[in-house]
């Protein structure tokens, strides 16, 4: 048997990216440079979509031949047995990770520090990513030797693909001890784009001979740095300068959340709209100055305030889904992310699955609330509820959706916007209601709002697990601990769909309280 140990890499790349095509460059490069080469790839579909885990040993021939007897070589990758870790993503990196891939005496970590967020995070029933300064500071401390930059961003900076960066990145890193015109003549060979991948592997590769960039500052130390932009103060427009004026009178740590606002806010619907929020947001933000909360200069009340509102006035119904869905933007994008030339056609299928109460809330407020009171009515609408595929590339799919999304100037008169401004008040009267005598309890609603997001089936189960926890604000509003109290059951509520882990919490709420009855009787 051969004395002489494999190199074993492992690469971890996400659907799309090419990582198939990164392998095969990999074999033939091993092939040209006199080594034995095996690959395999284990999909991980349903785990992240698309996820695939590509593993390679190389063993050199002449080692092979000399012992008389080829090398035998694994099929999977074993936990600290990994020389080389390879991944097109810093989520991927830190799976990598927690299976025991990457090791601190042996294994090279080559990633890309940008983000492409999992199903698991965008479905996630409250803020599901995975947060990204941890997964830096994890992969810094975890492995022997770490070169991470921005793959993608390097790829869009060359028209490239990101296998190509990648590739790059392993070749700087001098891992492999194969030479560079090998890998040059990999690229050259597969005759797709040779210039644009050449350049990004070249930028790619130099990087990596220089370690990386380390990865990306946090949030603290861009800060820091100036390099987060602070609110202008200059507004696009002369119309919008009122608006700017009125961001700029808030408290500094309000400033930027309050700006955000006013830019969703207008996206929506209109600069009235945006004004309507910051009325609301001074409300908040006169009952912060009255407390502790507005002295210290902490602001967390309008802070959440302001946050929620933002989310919540720009709440997704119809109108807004058919909107973005049709704007110049999306197809720009999705031009650019599937790389297709400037005469080449494309299409985009969407898949919409409405249902009666989503049309009733685009009705007029009068007409949708007969519509669901009507058997009829709703019966009628049932037919066009079932699953349509609809094609933005055609004219008929477009004009369908485009005039869809221009009914937002009447959305103030649809049911569905007058039944969430209703709830956005009644929210708005609840935190007001607290401010004065329990502002952390107060803060801690208005976080809340994270619980009613998205669309349709998801919507309705935000606001029904909303709607229980603030039954239990009057109850807990006496309590010293009512503040951790309902953020413990804010946290249950994001936990899962189904409410068991919120279910389990109120139900050993309503224990303790019984108990606390029953001892205050027998003390009586």
């Amino acid at each position: 048997m051969p004395s002489e140990r494999p190199i074993k890499l492992t690469i971890a790349a996400l659907g799309g990216q090419g990582g198939g095509v990164l392998a095969n460059w990999l074999i033939g490069i091993a092939e040209s440079e006199g080594y034995i080469a095996q690959t395999t790839s284990v999909p991980g579909v349903a785990q992240r979509t698309g996820a695939t885990i590509y593993y390679l040993e190389f063993f050199p021939q002449a080692a092979a031949t000399a012992a008389g007897r080829d090398p035998i070589m694994a099929l999977m990758p074993v936990s600290g047995d990994v020389d080389c870790v390879l991944a097109s993503e810093l989520a991927e990196a830190g799976r990598a990770i927690q299976r025991g891939l990457v090791t601190r005496d042996r294994t090279t970590l080559i990633a890309s520090s940008h983000r492409s967020y999992s199903i698991s995070e965008k479905s996630a029933m409250g803020d599901g990513a995975a947060d990204e300064n941890q997964l830096i500071e994890l992969v810094g401390s975890q492995s022997k030797r770490l070169i991470l930059f921005d793959m993608e961003a390097l790829a869009e900076q060359h028209q490239s693909v990101i296998s190509s960066v990648m590739l790059g990145a392993l070749g700087g890193s001098g891992v492999l001890p194969f030479r560079k015109a090998a890998f040059e003549a990999a690229i050259k060979k597969g005759g797709i784009a040779v210039k644009t991948n050449l350049a990004a592997f070249e930028d790619a590769y130099q990087r990596a001979f220089t370690g990386g960039d380390g990865g990306r500052a946090t949030q603290a130390e861009a800060a820091a740095t100036g390099e987060l932009s602070e609110v202008p103060t200059q507004a696009r427009s002369p119309k919008l300068q009122p608006l700017l004026d009125r961001v700029r009178r808030f408290a500094v740590p309000v400033q930027k959340t309050a700006l955000e606002g006013v830019r969703r806010a207008i996206d929506y619907q209109d600069p009235a709209y945006a004004a309507l929020y910051l009325d609301r947001v001074e409300k908040v933000a006169a009952l912060d100055a009255k407390q502790d909360g507005g002295s210290d200069g902490q602001w967390s009340l309008t802070e959440a305030a302001a946050r929620g509102l933002a989310l919540w006035m720009t709440f997704e119904d119809t109108i807004r889904v058919a909107d973005l869905k049709t704007r110049p933007a999306r197809f720009v994008r999705v031009r650019a992310e599937i790389r297709a030339d400037a005469g080449q056609l494309f299409g985009i299928t969407e898949f919409m699955k409405p249902r009666v109460v989503e049309m009733a809330g685009t009705l007029p407020a009068g007409l949708g609330r007969w519509v669901l009171r009507s058997p009829g009515a709703s019966s009628f609408l049932t037919r066009f509820t079932g699953g349509r595929h609809v094609r933005t590339g055609t004219v008929s799919g477009f004009l369908m959706l485009h005039i869809l999304g221009g009914m937002k100037r009447w959305r103030r008169g649809t049911l569905r916007y007058q039944e969430e401004n209703g709830r956005i008040e009644q929210w708005l009267g609840r935190i007001a209601g607290l401010a004065g005598t329990n502002y952390a309890l107060a803060v801690e609603l208005a976080r809340a709002q994270r619980l009613v997001k998205g669309y349709g089936e998801t919507h309705e189960r935000g606001w029904r697990n909303f709607s229980t926890l603030v039954e239990k604000v009057d109850e807990l509003a006496v309590r010293p601990d009512g503040a951790a109290l309902f953020a413990r059951l804010v946290a249950a509520a994001l936990a899962d769909e189904e409410g068991k882990a919120l279910a389990r919490e109120l139900a050993e709420l309503s224990s303790l309280a019984v108990v606390k009855v029953a001892l205050e009787r027998a003390r009586a």
